[in-house]
């Protein structure tokens, strides 16, 4: 099951521009083009193994914001779970529907992390959180900790949970993206207090470095040209499945979509690689739209663009460093 609400995605502002430095007319730094792949949700079995096919096929790594809610029954655990402002047993993108289900998820987690891809926080029940207090999403943040670290339990195969699998979940969740981009004044405090180290909810004009707030690096996806007009849309799946069809499903256009899609993927690309080489980000999720127009685009992008030497195609774990040290060799702040 997936739910989107249409109405805060669309109406989504821009929230932050390229800094002054990312083009002042000088010759930019010529450091590697990050290229940074993200799926929210991540329940689908079978686009775990097609992501993680893809990864091993193209070179990339990819962060996987996962909803916690998809490691649990609704019988087994999610009448416990209680987002703010919501009922008991309530979730906007529903619940695994057995523990076999929820075995295969969790296999396909450690699968991942083993594989060095980057596991994040897409909260629990996919609701939105823009009127939530820092104890409203520190309940949610802890409600995620709480599944995650029994998923194995909730899965009927507790004596099968791989040695290092708490220390996984203790140190190695350090992103969250907010469902719907939707975001309030609780979030900063309660992502810092839960020790993240970085956000991922924010929409930018463009590509845009990643800002610091209360010691987190924030991250927005992109708003990027695409199609005849070449109007700007925030880079990610569903928002060109609204521009392309008012989102709903059209097979029978996949393939014009798809060109559609690649096009914008390259000059979004081309546009960063031959000038400051601002890290492009590109938001996807579990669900293949438009006959899988989107996905396609995306494997498409990933196999003629990782393998060139001087792109890294990289989860946002891995794009922290690395964004760091050019900090460092530039000697100016992003």
């Amino acid at each position: 099951m997936f739910c989107f609400k249409a109405a805060p995605a669309l109406a989504l502002a821009i929230l932050v521009s390229p800094p002054a430095n990312a083009s002042d007319g000088k010759d930019p730094p010529r450091g590697k083009q990050l290229v940074i792949v993200s799926f929210d949700g991540a329940h689908d079995n079978r686009l775990w193994e097609k992501s993680l096919e893809m990864g091993r096929r193209t070179g990339a790594h990819f962060t996987y914001f996962l909803s916690c809610t998809f490691l649990m029954t609704k019988a087994d655990g999610g009448q416990s779970y209680r987002a703010a402002g919501h009922k008991a047993g309530r979730s906007n993108v529903g619940f695994a529907q057995s523990r076999e289900e929820i075995q295969a998820r969790v296999r396909h987690i450690w699968q991942a992390h083993l594989a060095s891809h980057d596991i994040g926080s897409h909260a629990c029940g996919h609701f939105d959180g823009k009127g939530w207090s820092r104890s409203d999403w520190s309940n949610e943040f802890g409600a995620f900790n709480a599944a995650l670290s029994d998923a194995w339990k909730a899965a009927g195969i507790e004596g099968e949970q791989p040695e290092g699998w708490a220390n996984f979940v203790g140190k190695d969740i350090r992103g969250f993206r907010a469902p719907y981009l939707s975001t309030s004044d609780g979030l900063v405090p309660a992502l810092e207090k839960a020790g993240f180290s970085y956000d991922a909810s924010l929409v930018t004009k463009g590509p845009a470095w990643p800002t610091s707030e209360a010691g987190l690096q924030r991250f927005g996806l992109p708003m990027i040209p695409e199609g005849p007009q070449q109007r700007r849309v925030i880079g990610m799946d569903y928002n060109l499945f609204v521009r392309h069809s008012m989102g709903v499903e059209n097979r029978k256009d996949s393939t014009a979509f798809e060109e559609r899609t690649l096009s914008a993927f390259r000059n979004a690309f081309r546009s960063e690689y031959e000038g400051g080489r601002i890290p492009l980000q590109l938001g996807f999720h579990f669900v293949e739209m438009n006959g899988g127009a989107y996905w396609r685009a995306l494997d498409r992008f990933l196999s003629e663009t990782c393998a060139k030497a001087d792109v890294a195609c990289v989860s946002y774990a891995q794009a922290l460093p690395m964004i760091t040290a050019r900090e460092k060799a530039d000697g100016s702040a992003f």
